[in-house]
């Protein structure tokens, strides 16, 4: 238990930071970062997958339709998702990004409802409501959908609901994942380096640097996620999840000082209950079954 739980730590603290990470190469436009980020973590992940003497079984597994069409679609969506949140990293909605993390728990509820037929308590649906309340809030304050909070929230959502129903565990499933999206990432970058406008190799040491490193970044948490998971109950993993988007909060308000104005206030705080709301409730129903 106590090695799942440093485990999850790791992943969702080192997620929490990588907003740091995107700043020092915010010139670098997001599309292109997240080409090497495709293609380094694929190199990263393959890496481990040899040194665990897996390719065999990993080139077995990606010559089945049936198991490459899900992993098809998880690698797009988790494209979609890294191109939204490093684009509203570096253009200073850090905020945004962190709500977008706050209510993907929220997310996978309904999703769990609609798609799996789960049924929700009184209490999980109160906390639903609040969300929903704090979301309309803070679009009637922006002016604004916060689409970017919903984009990462609805397509991470997505994304693990398929990963639930899949059949690989974490590192055959990201290792497909990455490899079918390899060929039209590395297309571009190709692409960008005909045209001239590259710039892995043609900026500083330290741009070159943190896109080669892009892959190590990605793919350490994603393991420890995968490891973490096997380890603890999902209760235990679904508190510690909270930690990734709080660092981001904290780092965009202390740290690159983005506004945080009594309208957000006001509308994360609706959110934070309903997260608080879900999470006690979760608590008491699991003592109860317990007792029983």
């Amino acid at each position: 238990m106590k090695k799942g739980v440093l485990y999850s730590i790791g992943a969702y603290g080192l997620w929490g930071i990588l907003p740091i990470y995107w700043k020092f190469i915010q010139d670098v436009p997001a599309l292109e970062i997240v080409s090497h980020r495709v293609i380094w973590s694929f190199v990263f992940v393959i890496s481990v997958v040899i040194l665990k003497n897996n390719w065999h079984e990993f080139n077995l597994i990606s010559k089945q339709k049936k198991l490459v069409l899900p992993y098809l679609a998880t690698a797009i969506l988790l494209s979609i998702n890294w191109l939204t949140y490093v684009w509203a990293v570096n253009a200073g909605y850090i905020v945004e990004t962190s709500l977008g993390y706050f209510i993907n728990p929220l997310v996978n509820v309904l999703l769990g409802v609609i798609f799996l037929r789960e049924r929700l308590r009184p209490w999980q649906w109160v906390s639903v409501g609040l969300a929903f309340s704090g979301v309309v809030y803070l679009t009637m304050s922006y002016g604004r959908l916060p689409w970017i909070a919903l984009t990462l929230a609805i397509c991470f959502g997505i994304y693990g609901l398929i990963k639930k129903t899949g059949s690989l565990d974490s590192l055959h499933g990201f290792s497909l994942e990455t490899a079918v999206i390899f060929i039209p990432a590395l297309s571009y970058l190709i692409y960008l380096e005909v045209a001239g406008r590259g710039a892995f190799g043609h900026t500083s040491i330290l741009t070159t640097t943190l896109l080669a490193l892009t892959g190590i970044a990605t793919g350490i948490p994603m393991l420890w996620f995968g490891m973490a998971a096997r380890r603890i109950n999902l209760s235990t993993l679904g508190f510690l999840q909270y930690i990734a988007p709080t660092l981001q909060f904290l780092i965009g308000v202390l740290v690159y000082n983005e506004d945080f104005s009594k309208e957000r206030v006001i509308g994360f705080s609706v959110i934070w209950t309903a997260l608080l709301v879900y999470s006690l409730e979760g608590v008491i129903a699991r003592r109860k079954k317990v007792v029983i």
